[in-house]
């Protein structure tokens, strides 16, 4: 190993261990140091194609720009996405290589401590700097035989550990004080120190609260984050805001999309949010598609069947059907897409239970699921005006019928999606259209939109990136964290 590593684990899932990363990721990269994320194994739907055809957890691809890279599989070796309550797909080295029950899984991981190494060491040999993220916490220890993800891997490869506590959710001189009593010995001794995150109102009432974690664990701090808005700009892998959905602002265009079970890619809809004349729903379980949306999108699905009876459970298939024949508008992306049409079939049972399932009947279609998962980034044409964009596919399925004579776009290998006679109903299977600019605001005016942005939705995003940094960089101390990762070579410039 040439380069040096650092692991970010947390006291419990959402302390803000990704967007951390991300962000020193990003205070590393402007040191001059090259650097690159790493997460032995992640469990989302929302994932990343990469250049050689592989698939990696959408966190990982967000801390890859913030280290000016390209996200590569050897940054997520193992990704698990959940087809249902109990049984996952399984993607090794970026490629699918099956489904598993869960009780299987955990008690089989460990057979995939060498692969994960393989990536790590490759990692470090090619960067001077891996930053790692833990996955959910290793207080956990009902599950810290064989594990992979979090002491199980540090210790394996020898990795330092920063732990997070958040702040927010109360509790945090318990978290942190109580995984130091729960795990073991050897485990505790692989942390170094802690952070608190997500800190509201002044750092300096929580100076006792400090000194009592640091005399209870042995741990030293290296600072107190405060809430940064920087965040909420950022895409998210894990969940969305589910906020009430709101009544209609003047002027704006409303778009819904209903929450499913297994929703996949739900960043797509992350540039939308941010125009200015558009007002973004996620419709949570249990709630109505508002009657004044404009525009219904159905986003991608880890299971199109499993999500379709999830979808007709919730009364969604009536709101969507009323909306269509009233005049309103629907989209639908890779999975979504494949819902509009007249069937969809999964004999072998690839992107969940196996079985038929007749679809929304929007659409003159019907999807056939595959074992032939296409993962890959894509330059596309849409349809109507030749322009060129790019986004990325990952699917199974093969969607045919008369309405693909009416594509959404063109790839370079063939047409993709279909539009309705009168084109109000529409899909495709790229997934990232709406971060292309001039696409994006060429939908939404065509669709009502009145106010768009004026800076690109790619330029945001850096900037994002760039203010969470700065935010990090102003509360912890980063030369004492680069210390315990012990970088060799590194000499602090003027940006540090």
């Amino acid at each position: 190993m040439t380069g040096r590593a650092i692991m970010l684990q947390g006291t419990g899932s959402d302390v803000g261990k990704s967007l951390i990363v991300a962000g020193l990721c990003r205070l590393a990269s402007r040191c001059g140091l090259r650097v690159a994320p790493f997460k032995p194994q992640n469990m989302s739907n929302n994932a990343a194609a990469c250049s050689d055809g592989g698939e990696i957890g959408r966190a990982q691809a967000l801390q890859a720009l913030a280290c000016g890279l390209e996200p590569r599989t050897d940054f997520n070796p193992v990704l698990l996405k959940p087809e249902t309550d109990r049984r996952s797909q399984l993607v090794v080295h970026g490629r699918a290589v099956g489904a598993q029950e869960a009780s299987l899984y955990m008690t089989e991981r460990h057979k995939l401590l060498g692969r994960v190494l393989e990536s790590f060491d490759r990692l470090t040999a090619d960067y001077d700097l891996v930053i790692v993220e833990g996955a959910g916490s290793p207080a956990e220890t009902n599950l810290r035989a064989r594990d992979i993800a979090n002491m199980g891997f540090a210790r394996a490869a020898g990795v330092p550990v920063c732990l997070i506590g958040d702040i927010d959710r109360g509790g945090v001189i318990a978290a942190l004080v109580g995984t130091r009593t729960v795990i073991e010995a050897a485990d505790a001794a692989m942390i170094r120190a802690f952070l608190i995150n997500k800190f509201r109102g002044d750092p300096s009432l929580f100076e006792d609260g400090v000194k009592t974690i640091e005399a209870e664990t042995g741990w030293p701090s290296l600072g107190i984050i405060p809430w940064l808005s920087a965040a909420s700009r950022l895409p998210a892998e894990d969940a969305v805001s589910l906020e009430r959905p709101q009544a209609r602002t003047s002027g704006t265009l409303k778009i819904a999309a209903p929450m499913l079970s297994r929703i996949a890619n739900f960043d797509d809809a992350d540039p939308l949010r941010t125009e200015p004349g558009v007002q973004f729903d996620f419709i949570p379980p249990g709630q109505a598609i508002p009657r004044d949306t404009d525009i219904i999108m159905l986003f991608g699905t880890k299971s199109t069947l499993g999500d379709l009876d999830f979808l007709r459970t919730q009364g969604w298939d009536h709101d969507i059907l009323a909306h269509a024949r009233t005049g309103g508008r629907v989209f639908g992306i890779c999975g979504g897409y494949q819902m509009l049409g007249q069937w969809v079939h999964d004999p072998d049972g690839v992107d969940g239970p196996a079985g038929s399932a007749p679809g929304l009947g929007l659409l003159n279609l019907e999807t056939r699921m595959t074992g032939d998962k296409r993962v890959r980034p894509v330059t596309a044409y849409e349809a109507g005006s030749g322009d060129p964009l790019t986004g990325y596919e990952i699917h199974t399925g093969r969607t045919t019928g008369p309405d693909t004579a009416r594509p959404f776009l063109t790839l370079p290998d063939g047409p993709d999606g279909a539009v309705s006679a009168d084109g109000r109903l529409a899909g495709c299977y790229v997934h990232g259209l709406f971060a292309n600019d001039d696409f994006r605001q060429r939908w939404l005016k065509q669709h009502g939109a009145n106010e768009l942005a004026d800076q690109s939705y790619g330029e945001a995003v850096e900037a994002a990136l760039d203010t969470l940094a700065d935010g990090i960089d102003a509360h912890i101390d980063f030369e004492r964290f680069l210390a315990l990762a012990e970088t060799p070579g590194w000499t602090p410039n003027a940006s540090c």
